[in-house]
């Protein structure tokens, strides 16, 4: 047995060591016999304690490129959980969580001499969930075991090239020193040099009647010295060829017992193998760092206001460092949508490995809330708080709330079961909040021990590996499962309850002096509610589309500034509350667009300016919902609304419209900048130009500028359409396009050309 520690020799050398020590263990025993019983009775006192307590463990992802920054985050991890369990005499795991990247050789020795010469009491172990190359290896040949996935490779040190000699030199020292006892002088030589071949061979060892098998990993010298010595081959085969990369497997090399002890799917099978509680591999981006907590507040009904004001407070405290991420929880739930995108949002910083996230629940976590605290890392609640009853309602026709499709249902269900699954809580708990049908039972794992909770389907699935016990009470026979902070806890989706804030920041490492005020709405936020608001929103259309009308009538500036203004306070406040994108903008600039072509360009066509019109509406429409498409009856009655609210604008505009045109003219402040036809008897019209026909006749002949309208000048004709200010008048029996000099001429009326220039030809109504 002792070959594999003495790699290189052959089996007499072997044997003579293995005799020598033998000898002196003897020596030692006979000479210390009288110390037996003391020294017996203290080992039997300190496991005994330590058996007691289980295992402090933590999770901690080294980033494909290991440099200053990543070492600095290991040792305070490491050393504070040193530190710990030293204090409560307790056994410390360290699980790091190797990716594959660029690393400078020298930053790899540093974390490897920090990880295998100053962690005496911590149990390194290196977590391979996929392929890890290049000098990052040597990390996880200093940890005391490797875990890896069944599919994932590790190896090929130097990239398909020998590495330098000072890497060979230091990874063979560090092998030697037996921190592995799976690790072989053959089995890394393959992994630095693609020329080596390495050899897994089974052979006996031992003398009659105490013959046993032994494997190993040889190099072909080291086999052919075998060989020479008579050993007992039973079994031999080539794991690594000469040429190939030297990739190990994981699952080949558990099965040949050499370089990874054990072979897992996730972390939460590293959680079963070392027997430690889910949430201690659950990786805490605070430990061992500064603490930067910040606390946001989710209360009221859950809209898509809340949930851009969530995320507007979430991005921001990413970019102050905030890595303790406390959300407050106080609601009765919300739209299904809002809650869905926030839980997403909120569960998918796990995966930045640099903010821990945890749910405080002083009040109740009902429906679309529940879903977004299953989002959380932690869920901690008071006592008497409530979470659950997150099945999803629509409002019928009438008011009443009723249970959503089976389509709906099943939606959520996959929600809370991907949501559970992402935070390690039981599926089978989650879903039961929003199915009422959904039977769970406590069930004890056959093998370890574990209790967990299941459905009959996932019971089935496991192949008989849990017994199953009774039925969660709150769970089927028409029950949503609603639970308090306790009965949460007891039901593995809830950390123990707390009594107030106070006692879950020192939970949590935060200094009792340190306040961590919760974030709610500012101003801005105010603002954006306030002009969401379906009677705001009716006023900045009258407004906007209004001070348009005054604008052509008026060419001062004024009206069209503040018609932006009203459009611009519209679109913001849809861009910050979630309803509206570019798509939304570009259609009402494009429908504007149209409409100017219109007006000013192919006058009285009329294809342009429905187009634009259309175009206008559909943006409005668009921008103040959610859905593209209604789905559902709430939808519908979403869009009755917003189509109300734009149909009563519209009534607000026309009959605003016809009071302008009647009475503005008339207005003192306005009677000059006013362009008014010809007999208002309210306007003096001494200074108004008039042109003699024959006089323009004469001039556009002496400067060649007549054109094929030439011959209207002075004539008059009736406007067949409404010119506003373009349109159609019909002269004799020719019908011809033109413009008002004025304001808006109405159909029917009595006009006369002022001016003719080229295909432009300029009326105005007569008296």
């Amino acid at each position: 047995m002792l070959h594999k520690f003495f790699p290189g020799q052959s089996p007499l050398h072997v044997r003579f060591w293995s005799r020598s020590v033998l000898a002196l263990v003897v020596s030692l025993l006979v000479i210390r016999s009288g110390m037996t019983l003391p020294v017996n009775r203290i080992q039997a006192q300190e496991p005994a304690a330590a058996k007691d307590l289980e295992p402090l463990g933590q999770f901690v992802t080294v980033g494909g490129t290991i440099d200053a920054k990543e070492f600095g985050k290991v040792s305070r991890v490491a050393k504070g959980l040193q530190a710990k369990g030293r204090a409560e005499k307790r056994k410390v795991i360290l699980v790091l969580e190797l990716g594959d990247g660029p690393s400078r050789f020298g930053d790899v020795r540093e974390l490897a001499k920090f990880l295998s010469e100053e962690l005496p009491d911590v149990r390194t172990v290196a977590w391979i969930p996929k392929n890890l190359t290049g000098y990052n290896v040597i990390v996880a040949l200093a940890c005391n075991e490797i875990i890896m996935h069944p599919k994932a490779g590790l190896g090929n040190m130097g990239r398909g090239k020998p590495v330098d000699e000072d890497v060979k030199t230091y990874v063979e020292t560090l092998v030697s020193r037996r921190h592995n006892p799976l690790l072989s002088t053959a089995l890394v030589h393959g992994m630095m040099d693609p020329k080596e071949e390495v050899i897994w061979v089974r052979r006996q060892v031992g003398v009659a009647p105490n013959i046993v098998s032994e494997t190993d990993l040889v190099t072909p010298a080291q086999f052919q010295r075998l060989m020479d010595a008579k050993a007992v081959i039973q079994e031999q085969r080539v794991i690594k060829a000469a040429g190939s990369n030297g990739l190990y497997n994981g699952g080949l090399a558990r099965g040949g017992n050499y370089l990874c002890s054990q072979t897992a799917e996730a972390r939460a099978d590293i959680a079963k193998i070392y027997g430690l509680r889910r949430e201690s591999l659950r990786e805490d981006p605070t430990s061992g760092s500064q603490l930067v907590p910040r606390r946001i507040r989710i209360e009221g009904v859950i809209t898509p206001l809340i949930e851009e004001f969530i995320h507007r407070q979430i991005d921001r405290m990413k970019n102050e460092g905030a890595n303790l991420l406390i959300f407050e929880i106080d609601s009765p739930g919300g739209l299904l949508s809002s809650s869905q995108s926030l839980a997403n949002i909120i569960a998918d910083l796990d995966d930045q490995k640099t903010i821990r996230t945890v749910a405080y629940i002083p009040k109740q976590a009902i429906s679309g809330a529940a879903m977004i605290a299953l989002g959380c890392d932690d869920i901690v609640m008071h006592p008497s708080a409530q979470i659950g009853d997150s099945a999803p309602i629509e409002m019928r026709e009438g008011g009443p709330f009723e249970r959503a499709p089976e389509k709906v249902l099943s939606i959520v269900r996959d929600i809370m079961k991907t949501l559970a699954v992402k935070k390690g809580r039981p599926a089978a708990i989650t879903i039961a909040m929003a199915d009422k049908d959904h039977a769970v039972f406590k069930v004890t794992n056959k093998q370890s021990g574990e209790v967990t909770f299941m459905s009959d389907d996932d019971i089935v699935a496991a192949n008989d590996d849990w017994k199953r016990g009774p039925r969660v009470d709150e769970t089927g026979k028409g029950n949503l499962l609603t639970v308090g902070g306790q009965r949460a806890h007891e039901l593995l989706i809830a950390e123990e309850p707390v009594a107030d804030f106070d006692e879950l920041k020192q939970r949590y490492g935060i200094p009792a002096d340190e306040a961590v005020p919760a974030v709610g709405p500012t101003w801005v936020d105010t603002l954006v509610f306030q002009l969401n608001d379906g009677r705001v929103t009716g006023f900045l259309f009258v407004v906007g589309i209004i001070c348009i009308y005054a604008e052509l009538h008026i060419p001062s500036g004024l009206f069209l500034i503040i018609s932006c203004v009203c459009f611009g306070l519209f679109f913001w406040s849809r861009f910050l509350g979630g309803t509206a994108g570019w798509l939304e903008v570009m259609l009402f600039m494009l429908g504007l667009a149209f409409l100017g072509l219109e007006v000013f360009v192919v006058p009285g066509v009329g294809v342009f300016g429905v187009s634009g019109a259309l175009m206008m509406l559909t943006s409005l429409v668009l921008a103040s919902q959610t859905f593209f498409i209604p789905t559902s009856s709430s939808d519908y009655r979403e869009l009755a609304d917003h189509l109300s609210t734009l149909g009563g604008s519209l009534v607000g505009v026309i009959i605003t419209a016809l009071a302008l045109s009647r009475f503005l003219p008339r207005m003192p402040l306005l009677t000059r900048m006013v362009l008014v036809p010809p007999g208002g008897a309210a306007l003096p019209r001494t200074n108004e130009p008039l042109l003699r026909p024959d006089l323009a006749a004469e001039a556009f002949a002496s400067h060649r500028l007549l054109g094929p309208y030439a011959y209207l000048q002075g004539e008059r004709g009736v406007a067949i359409t409404i010119l506003r200010p373009s349109g159609k008048a019909q002269f004799g029996d020719r019908m011809v396009d033109v413009i008002s000099d004025g304001p808006f001429i109405e159909s029917g009326r009595a006009v006369q050309v002022i001016e003719v220039n080229g295909n432009r030809v300029v009326v105005r109504e007569m008296a």
